[in-house]
């Protein structure tokens, strides 16, 4: 152990200890003549440039960044200003145009009509709100960055009705009421997916933290944005063409941000399109995408679907009512799932047992997949499996008129030779499997009363 005293003598500065904080700065302590302890930075040139990086970052970084966020934190926090600024913009025309709808200005309007007006916009954006909470809320945890764009595309058409509605004095009322309706469904998705990204982001148990230096991120982009409207108010006034042009040039501008943004987003967790994407090139190369390839390649837009109607967790009253399919559902059968396949309806109704965990879940929606790839991919281009995918869907194509369950049993025993390698590939490239978010209902059912599998 070093002992100061001993060394008093000792011409040179000693170094006892170095210091850091996160990756962003070091210092080192020195014993100096005399027993005094000096705190020296590596870099002490910068100091005053030093000194107002840091407390930029401090006021508006989550504290321990980069460590303390997920990689991806940056690009999007980037193009996630550029986006708002845009939209701070765009939302001042519209207020503008929404004010001068109302009355603002005009001595014939009353104060009870806008308070009318005003009050029905109010009222029909907040039935809109828990409508869409209701509906949709559930989902949105799956597919948070198709939600995420999506509430943005429809925050640019809101503000469209509500630059255009002055022009429609007639519909006024009922055109501002359809814009809040829209405006509160986007307050719904925006914000509920912007927690989900923020789950994402947090590597510290820091959500709160990210969160909150979020919203400061965003309170100074939007002062940002009063002060342009401040300047542009004055030139839009009473030009309408003007109006309409940077409506258009910050929209196209909001629209690309935003799918930059959500484009820069790498999960790690596993919904249904990030699945398919990787059992299909799984089959084909038979090596599993990690998520930096596969998040590039997942469609952001909602109108994507599978071409098999998919449902997870469903209830079984829905699925079944004959005890006979039943039973040959369970028959062989030792997952902690039961597949229940109609061809002619395109449907795969997935019955989850109570004690299915998250691995279970994966495995059940992959059996899906592999039925959908039967149904629609070219499994000739596959390398696991060929032959036997081949043959099954010669066998597909034979049982076209009835529910398949030769099919299920078939792809039920590909899955249980490749699943084992799937899984491992899985968490090697870097995907969490203790969790999904494919979306499974919370039916549960429990076959196996009295240790029994057969009635």
């Amino acid at each position: 152990m070093f002992n100061p005293a001993s060394d008093m003598t000792d011409l040179g500065e000693r170094v006892l200890c170095t210091e850091s904080y996160g990756s962003r700065r070091t210092q080192r302590y020195q014993l100096l003549p005399g027993g005094t302890l000096s705190c020296v930075p590596d870099r002490p040139g910068d100091g005053g440039y030093r000194s107002l990086w840091d407390f930029f970052m401090a006021v508006f970084l989550p504290q321990g960044y980069p460590e303390s966020v997920s990689p991806d934190y940056l690009a999007y926090q980037i193009w996630d200003t550029v986006q708002a600024f845009a939209s701070s913009i765009t939302g001042t025309l519209a207020t503008q145009a929404v004010l001068k709808g109302v009355g603002v200005g005009d001595e014939t309007s009353t104060v009870t009509a806008a308070t009318v007006t005003w009050i029905l916009k109010d009222g029909t954006g907040m039935l809109g709100r828990i409508f869409f909470a209701w509906s949709k809320g559930s989902k949105l945890d799956c597919d948070a960055k198709q939600w995420r764009l999506f509430a943005d595309i429809l925050n640019d058409v809101a503000i469209l009705m509500e630059i255009l509605a002055p022009a429609f004095p007639a519909c006024f009322t009922f055109i501002v009421c359809i814009s809040g309706f829209f405006k509160c469904i986007v307050g719904v998705a925006g914000g509920a997916t912007r927690a989900a990204l923020t789950m994402h982001q947090a590597r510290r148990d820091n959500m709160a933290d990210v969160s909150a230096k979020d919203g400061s991120q965003e309170t100074l982009v939007n002062l940002a944005g009063l002060l342009v409207s401040l300047l542009l108010i004055p030139l839009v006034a009473d030009n309408l063409c003007l109006t309409y042009s940077l409506y258009g040039l910050f929209t196209i501008l909001h629209l690309y941000a935003n799918y930059r943004a959500v484009r820069a987003v790498c999960m790690e967790t596993l919904n249904r399109a990030r699945l398919c994407l990787v059992l299909r090139h799984f089959l084909q190369q038979g090596k599993v995408l990690g998520p930096d390839v596969a998040n590039p390649q997942e469609p952001l837009l909602l109108g994507f679907r599978h071409q098999l109607k998919m449902s997870l967790g469903a209830p079984l009253h829905t699925v079944t009512s004959s005890v006979a399919e039943f039973q040959r559902a369970l028959e062989e059968n030792s997952t902690n799932y039961l597949i229940f396949f109609n061809q002619a309806a395109g449907t795969v109704s997935v019955v989850l047992h109570q004690q299915a965990c998250s691995v279970d879940v994966i495995k059940a929606c992959t059996h899906a997949f592999l039925l959908e790839a039967l149904m629609y991919w070219d499994v000739t281009s596959c390398v696991l499996e060929k032959e036997s995918l081949l043959t099954v869907q010669q066998q597909l194509c034979e049982e076209s008129k009835n529910k398949g369950c030769s099919v299920v049993s078939e792809t039920r025993r590909i899955l249980d030779r490749i699943f084992p390698r799937f899984l491992t590939g899985l968490t090697a490239a870097g995907w969490v499997t203790e969790r999904n978010l494919l979306g499974p209902e919370e039916w549960r059912v429990d076959w196996t009363i009295s240790g029994k599998k057969t009635f």
